[in-house]
């Protein structure tokens, strides 16, 4: 059982994997060392999972083959199944396909 802290009272030496990469560092295998809850009204609270910021490790760093390889794969995301056509855009993984595509009658009022 990990430790809860409520929002913006955990101690030092905890961040969030966003203030890790901040820092340039990353979680590198570490398990959650604590929680952060943000209430909400009517439903049930935000929670933000910390790690120790001392057993964290450097980003490892962007090499040729892994940029080209995570722009062929953002390049992917961007055509649509259904029409086989570059959207312009990342298709959203809610519609599954380009906008015309998802609505064809909105379409023709343009």
């Amino acid at each position: 059982m990990t430790t809860v802290y409520r929002w913006r009272l955990a101690p030092d030496g905890l961040a969030t994997r966003r203030q890790l990469r901040a820092l340039g560092l990353r979680p590198g295998g570490q398990d959650i060392a604590a929680q952060v809850e943000r209430p909400r009204r009517r439903r049930e609270p935000l929670v933000a999972y910390l790690y120790r910021i001392d057993l964290a490790r450097p980003v490892r760093p962007m090499t040729a083959r892994r940029a080209a390889a995570l722009a062929k794969a953002n390049t992917a995301r961007r055509w649509c199944p259904t029409c086989r056509r570059d959207a312009g855009y990342v298709i959203p993984s809610s519609l599954g396909m380009c906008t015309p595509c998802a609505y064809p009658a909105s379409d023709q009022h343009v």
